[in-house]
C-alpha cells in the first residue's frame, strides 16, 4: 500500500490487500487525520471497497471530530475521486466556517450578556448612589484629569458627562472650604494616606450645599499617582446638626443665646480660654403684671421686642443671652472700660423703658441692670457680684442700673433683698 499526497486529499492505492476492508480504512483515516481517497480496482472479498472516501469533520469542541465515509464496491475513475475530494474539502471548509460563525455568535451573546449585566449593575449603583446622594471620583495626578460618576455631576449641578477640570470645580468651593480641602488633599498626597473633609460648595445654579469628601491615595514606590474616593451630599445632615446645636445653645423665642451657652462661656473664662471684662444682668420690671393681665401671647411679644432692643444696644458685646423667664445677661470684652460699661447699662434702661406698642395695647416696662467688672477670680464670683448690683438697682426703685463695688458688697448682702448665690444651673 502506497500513500500518494497531492496536497488536498491523501490518496491510498492498494492491490487487493486488507487495506480495502472498511474498518481498516476508517481506522487509517482517523489515524492520518486527513481526507483519505482510495480507488482500488483489485480489492476482493465480501467487505472489500473498490472506492472509498474518508473525511474527518471537526466537531463543536476543539478535541471532537466526526468521520464521514463514502464507499462503493464498484471502482470509480480518478477524475471522480478528485471531484469527490474537492467536494469533501469544501464540506470541511464550510463546516469550519459554520463552526467559527457559531462560536463568534456565542461570544457575541456572552459579551452582550456581560454588557447587559454591567449596565444593570451600573444602573443599580447609580440609583443607590442617587438615593444616598453619593458619587465616585478619581483624579490622575500626572495631569489632574478627572473621572466622575453621575452622582458627582448632580452634586455640583453640572450636566452629566460634561468635560470638567479641577480648576473649574475649585471655583465652586467657598473660600474657607477650598483652603481646608486643599490642605487635607496636599497632606494626603505627600504622605500617601487617606483623607476626609467636609466642604461647603456653591453649585452652578447658585445653591449652597455641604458635601463630605473622602479620598484614598494610590501610590507606586512611595510616589502618589492617583486619588480616588467618594463625595456625598451631607446638606441635610449639616442642617440637622446645626439645628440641634442651635436648639441646644439658643433661645427659640428670642433668638438670643440661652443659659446653656452663657454657662459654657463662663466655663471657658474659668479655663482661661475666654476674655471677659464686664458682666451685665438685666431683669425686666413689670413683666409679670403684663403677663398676668394680658396673657402669655402678649408677654412673649414683649420678650421678643426686649431682646431686639438689647441686641441693638449691645452691638459690640461678646454675648447677649436670655438666662431666665424675664432675665437677660450681657458679656462685654476686656477692652470695654468701666465707664463704657456703665454708659451701656444706662442706655439699656432707656431703650427698655420706651413704650411697647402691640395692637391697641401701649405697654411700659422697665429694666433693672447690675454691672460687675471682672478683676480675676471665678466666673461664679463675677455672677454673684453682678447679681448683687442688680438687686441694688431694684432696691433703688427699679428702672435703673448699679455697678458692683467691693467695699459696698456687705451692705447689699444685708439689705434684705434675695440674692442668687450662683449662676450655675
Amino acid at each position: 500500500m502506497a500513500l500518494v499526497d497531492a496536497g488536498i486529499p491523501a490518496t491510498f492505492a492498494s492491490t487487493g490487500s486488507a487495506a480495502s476492508n472498511l474498518a481498516n480504512l476508517d481506522a487509517l483515516t482517523i489515524v492520518s487525520g486527513k481526507t483519505m481517497i482510495i480507488a482500488d480496482t483489485q480489492a476482493t472479498g465480501p467487505s472489500a471497497a473498490r472506492f472509498y472516501v474518508g473525511l474527518l469533520l471537526p466537531g463543536e469542541a476543539a478535541d471532537q471530530s466526526y468521520l464521514l465515509t463514502l464507499f462503493d464496491i464498484r471502482p470509480r475513475s480518478a477524475s471522480m475521486a478528485d471531484h469527490i475530494a474537492g467536494l469533501a474539502q469544501e464540506a470541511v471548509s464550510q463546516h469550519l466556517t459554520d463552526r467559527q460563525r457559531r462560536e463568534i455568535e456565542a461570544q457575541k451573546r456572552t459579551i452582550a450578556d456581560y454588557a447587559a449585566l454591567e449596565e444593570q449593575r451600573r444602573t443599580l449603583f447609580d440609583r443607590a448612589s442617587s438615593t444616598a446622594r453619593i458619587g465616585i471620583w478619581q483624579c490622575n495626578l500626572s495631569d489632574n484629569s478627572l473621572i466622575w460618576t453621575n452622582g458627582v455631576y448632580d452634586l455640583f449641578e453640572i450636566p452629566r458627562n460634561s468635560a470638567v477640570t479641577r480648576e473649574l470645580t475649585l471655583t465652586l468651593y467657598t473660600e474657607k472650604s477650598r483652603r481646608e480641602m486643599e490642605a487635607a488633599r496636599s497632606k494626603a498626597v505627600a504622605d500617601c494616606t487617606d483623607f476626609s473633609v467636609d466642604c461647603e460648595i456653591i453649585t452652578t445654579t447658585g445653591k449652597r450645599r455641604w458635601m463630605r469628601i473622602t479620598g484614598a491615595v494610590e501610590s507606586r514606590d512611595g510616589v502618589a499617582h492617583r486619588i480616588f474616593g467618594m463625595k456625598q451630599d451631607i446638606t441635610e445632615e449639616k442642617l440637622t446638626a446645626d439645628r440641634i446645636r442651635y436648639l441646644a445653645e439658643f433661645d427659640v423665642m428670642t433668638g438670643l443665646a440661652n443659659r446653656s451657652l452663657f454657662q459654657a462661656r463662663l466655663m471657658r473664662l474659668d479655663e482661661g480660654r475666654e476674655s471677659i471684662g464686664t458682666m451685665l444682668l438685666i431683669d425686666l420690671d413689670g413683666f409679670k403684671q403684663v403677663n398676668d393681665t394680658y396673657g402669655h401671647a402678649l408677654g412673649d411679644e414683649c420678650l421678643k421686642e426686649a431682646a431686639q432692643r438689647l441686641v441693638a444696644s449691645c452691638g459690640g458685646a461678646e454675648l447677649v443671652a436670655r438666662i431666665g423667664g424675664d432675665e437677660f445677661a450681657v458679656l462685654l470684652g476686656a477692652d470695654v472700660s468701666a465707664a463704657e460699661s456703665e454708659a451701656l447699662a444706662a442706655h439699656i434702661v432707656s431703650m427698655i423703658g420706651r413704650p411697647f406698642v402691640r395692637g391697641d395695647h401701649r405697654l411700659t416696662l422697665g429694666a433693672s441692670v447690675g454691672v460687675a467688672q471682672y478683676r480675676g477670680g471665678s466666673s461664679e464670683s463675677l455672677f454673684q457680684q453682678a447679681d448683687i448690683a442688680l438687686y441694688a438697682a431694684k432696691a433703688a426703685g427699679r428702672s435703673t442700673s448699679r455697678t458692683f463695688a467691693a467695699d459696698a458688697a456687705g451692705s447689699h448682702e444685708d439689705s434684705g433683698h434675695p440674692q442668687r448665690k450662683t449662676g450655675r444651673l
